[in-house]
């Protein structure tokens, strides 16, 4: 008789215990359903959290875990284990079918065309800001930001959005590990002061930049949140000092980025 579990949905969707088929691999699947024990209210899960949260015994739950980390999905530190950015390879067949980029470009192009000026979709990996899609004005001097292009996270309106987003644990040991380094005189390099920037960024919903990654290159980026309320990405548009002011950039830019940042979240 087959020992398998019925596999149970909780509110974050992972799994409680591990089903398998009679010919299935019950290792497999007891490592899926660990995977999907982490979540936005579980970002890091100890030995005895896993097996209560997948209902396998401790023994199991600690070798998947250490599988994993072996592998380099996870890391461990005192006893707690945390996804790491490879864990977003396990989702590369959803992602190449419905890709956050694709679904966000027509958002960005709309955006892009009531603003005038250049939008962009960010994705925090690994203590960077990294740009998965553009709508790109026609601008004989461009602001240098394209796809694939990494900003640091700590100095840059989409990076301060997605730092925002996280649990105060994870935010906590980045700006640890942080080493600010200046990329201009105006790059706040002060890690307290960093830390109200992204603060006040997840107070308001806003972040902006004054040059802080490029001379004369305003920012402003707003979260793009799942109907769970959960930050997955960051849009933002980015223009140059000889064309305006922050201010009047964040008056003009602010309620559409949020418009088009809502209907994204929306399809996510």
């Amino acid at each position: 008789m087959s020992n398998s579990r019925t596999i149970k949905p909780d509110d974050e969707g992972s799994v409680k215990g591990a089903a398998r088929a009679p010919e299935g691999m019950a290792g497999l699947a007891k490592g899926l359903a660990v995977i999907e024990a982490f979540g936005i209210r579980h970002p890091q899960l100890t030995v005895t959290d896993a097996a209560q949260r997948t209902n396998t015994s401790r023994a199991a739950a600690r070798r998947c875990l250490l599988t994993l980390v072996e592998l380099g999905y996870l890391t461990h530190d005192n006893g707690n284990f945390r996804p790491t950015p490879r864990m977003l390879r396990l989702g590369g067949a959803y992602l190449d079918t419905a890709p956050l980029p694709q679904l966000a470009q027509p958002q960005l192009v709309e955006a892009r065309d009531a603003l005038g000026e250049s939008v962009s979709l960010a994705v925090l990996e690994d203590g960077w800001s990294l740009f998965v899609a553009r709508a790109e004005a026609a601008r004989i001097v461009a602001t240098g930001v394209r796809v694939g292009a990494k900003l640091p996270a700590h100095s840059s309106a989409t990076g301060r959005v997605l730092l925002a987003g996280l649990p105060d644990t994870q935010l906590d040991d980045y700006l640890r590990e942080c080493h600010p380094q200046p990329r201009t005189p105006k790059t706040l390099t002060d890690v307290d002061a960093i830390s109200e920037r992204i603060l006040t960024a997840r107070e308001s919903g806003v972040a902006c930049t004054d040059e802080e990654i490029e001379l004369g290159m305003l920012s402003i980026a707003v979260p793009v949140r799942t109907a769970r309320g959960e930050t997955v990405a960051a849009m933002s548009v980015s223009t140059s000092t000889a064309r305006t002011t922050l201010h009047d950039i964040r008056e003009a830019a602010v309620p559409v980025l949020n418009k088009y940042a809502a209907r994204l979240g929306r399809l996510l």
